[in-house]
């Protein structure tokens, strides 16, 4: 016999098994989601190759030979290998990671979340690098579908069934004003009204407070549009005009400018925080990592 003919198919052995163990072809046929004629056409293939008999019949069940007996212990422990093996999950090390995350921030997530994020990353994985956009919230499922972005945080977004969802925490609105200014004592709702103030807006349009605002009848002067928060923050910080902004980054800015903070005089709700990313990548251990980093920066950001 050439050493083709010598291969013994090693799923033979778990033929062997299950008719060892359940005392039947019937049996076996059954665990191992097969036909009676296939085991017992796979039996005969064994017997051939190792010459032996394997199972002799008495009654309604097949009792093993004497090499059957001898071998099994050998063949289970073996299979239980095999099986182990290919189910087995290699442990996840971030610090082998050699990885490049891009990660949708709007400006003051960027500001409040990337310095905890990137330390804990250059802790634990230094390989590792961040890229950091900006995303309009039109592009937000197709970039995350291309793979261009792998994780986005923002406000409720619209996105289909294959963007995954996590609530991260809620933002409240302060405001912001110079230490000094004549309303760093106290703000009434009709002197935040009747005040004038610096928004942040890109791309030019109302902001969502003077829509939701403006949806009520009520009005606040705006004499300045800014592109960044800090810009605006910085203006703020050195005229009469005032900012409102989410309070975590308020209370971050205050270490860095001459700035008072103080609770907006009109009840909103609280503003949600998301992150957001494609289903393909939900049960990724390297993504799932850098996700629960992401989630630990802004949730201490936050909370400060």
């Amino acid at each position: 016999m050439d050493r083709t003919e010598s291969r013994i198919d090693l799923n033979l052995f778990r033929v062997l098994d299950a008719i060892y163990t359940y005392g039947g072809v019937s049996a076996a046929a059954r665990v191992l989601h097969l036909t009676q004629p296939a085991v017992t056409h796979a039996l005969k293939r064994l017997r051939d190759h190792l010459g032996d008999p394997l199972f002799v019949r008495q009654g309604n069940r097949l009792l093993p030979t004497e090499k059957v007996r001898t071998m099994m212990p050998s063949v289970q422990a073996h299979l239980e290998g095999l099986h182990a093996s290919a189910h087995a999950q290699p442990r996840f090390d971030p610090a082998r990671l050699e990885l490049e995350f891009t990660i949708g921030f709007r400006d003051i997530l960027e500001s409040i979340a990337l310095p905890a994020l990137f330390k804990q990353i250059e802790r634990e994985a230094p390989h590792v690098r961040v890229v950091s956009h900006r995303i309009a919230a039109v592009d937000v499922e197709r970039e995350l579908r291309a793979g261009t972005l792998n994780l986005v945080v923002d406000r409720p977004l619209r996105a289909g069934a294959q963007i995954v969802r996590q609530h991260l925490a809620d933002e409240t609105l302060v405001v912001v004003m110079r230490v000094g200014h004549p309303l760093s004592s106290q703000l009434k709702r009709s002197d935040y009204l009747a005040a004038q103030h610096v928004t942040v807006s890109p791309l030019g349009e109302a902001s969502a407070l003077d829509m939701l605002l403006n949806q009520s009848g009520t009005f606040r002067e705006v004499r300045l549009v800014c592109q960044h928060y800090f810009s605006a923050c910085q203006i703020a910080s050195s005229t009469d005009l005032l900012m409102t902004v989410p309070r975590s980054y308020a209370i971050h800015l205050s270490t860095l400018l001459p700035i008072a903070v103080l609770p907006l005089p009109i009840k909103l709700k609280a503003i949600p925080i998301l992150a957001y990313w494609h289903a393909s990548t939900n049960d990724d251990p390297a993504h799932a990592w850098f996700r629960q980093c992401v989630v630990d920066a802004i949730g201490s950001g936050i909370a400060a």
